[in-house]
């Protein structure tokens, strides 16, 4: 049996700030295959981008990786040298950012930029290097990409340099990509034709995805699984239908409930109460607990340890009842 081209154990990173060390990401469990998109969501601060910059070493004082191991195609990255993470960057795993400025160089052409990010990894000429970035900025949408090839980031919109990091993902068919948010500043129909082209890669080359979102409505359209992330834990994790139609977490179902695809026009959403725990202030027991609706006395006694139920992981002392899922998350299409 093949292994996981992504598998992750026990990865714990800590910010040290004053008054100690505090788990931003605090020991998860995570596997991605080959050809399978992963979303990860969750709320803000709750750990996501964190994980995301981990899995690729990209973690700055006063953050510090302290615990766990990162396989890539059975390689541990934990234990890679710098030399051997450049490598792996850009050409096996692919890392789209939040903020598309911090993927491109304001001083050098998209199309110096794009060859660059080919000729690094590839043996190839610069002509070739050019079609392939010209056929890239094609595949997210981008009009006259041969002129655009030639301009710089300052002369593109917020969402046009979006795009741009996207395809600059895209070039080498990587065999991961790590997407935080990445779709978060484009117009629907944009971010519709960015979900096709991943899921396509995915599909075809076998190009492994774990994209890091809050929008439920795309999660419901580019997922194969789902991982709901709170407080720096993986609390349920399993296929997109049964997370998404059958959540078992108190707190999946918050998210679902509070989602814009759940209400009426002109109703209130269902927001979860209060708000999610600062990391030097994560209450004992199940950090849910403050605000979860199922709350028992046992929920501030112990942390729900992992548990198989229907071929889901789940972390939840009283999980919720099939008959209280949530009607389908309408799907992210123009």
């Amino acid at each position: 049996m093949m292994a996981s081209l992504l598998e992750v154990r026990g990865l714990k990173t800590v910010f040290h700030l004053l008054g100690g060390a505090w788990a931003a990401v605090d020991g998860i469990d995570l596997t991605v295959e080959r050809g399978e998109v992963l979303c990860l969501v969750g709320e803000s601060g709750s750990g996501k981008s964190v994980t995301g910059f981990s899995l690729v070493q990209l973690i700055d004082p006063p953050g510090e990786i302290v615990a766990g191991d990162v396989l890539f195609n059975g390689e541990n990255l934990r234990g890679a040298s710098d030399e051997r993470l450049r490598n792996l960057r850009g050409d096996r795993i692919a890392m789209i950012f939040q903020d598309p400025l911090s993927t491109l160089n304001p001083v050098l052409t998209i199309g110096e930029q794009m060859c660059e990010a080919i000729l690094e990894h590839r043996a190839c000429g610069q002509a070739q290097a050019a079609r392939e970035a010209v056929a890239a900025l094609g595949r997210v949408g981008i009009s006259s990409p041969d002129v655009r090839l030639k301009q710089y980031p300052h002369e593109f919109s917020g969402g046009m340099r979006q795009r741009v990091a996207i395809a600059i993902a895209l070039l080498n068919n990587p065999d991961l990509i790590i997407a935080d948010e990445p779709t978060t500043a484009l117009d629907v129909t944009i971010q519709s034709q960015i979900l096709y082209e991943v899921q396509k890669l995915a599909r075809e080359t076998g190009t492994a995805v774990l994209w890091i979102t809050h929008d439920l409505a795309v999660v419901a359209e580019l997922a194969d699984r789902v991982a709901v992330m709170y407080a720096g834990q993986i609390v349920e994790t399993g296929t997109v239908d049964d997370v998404l139609d059958r959540p078992l977490h108190p707190y999946t179902l918050g998210l679902l409930n509070s989602s814009t695809g759940m209400v009426r026009p002109g109703e209130r959403l269902h927001q979860i109460d209060g708000n999610a725990p600062r990391i030097d202030d994560r209450p004992s027991g199940c950090p849910f607990r403050p605000r979860c609706e199922r709350v028992q006395p046992v929920c501030s006694q112990s942390y729900p340890v992992q548990q198989m139920i229907d071929g889901r992981s789940l972390r939840c002392h009283n999980p919720v009842p099939q008959a209280a899922g949530p009607a389908p998350v309408q799907e992210a299409r123009p």
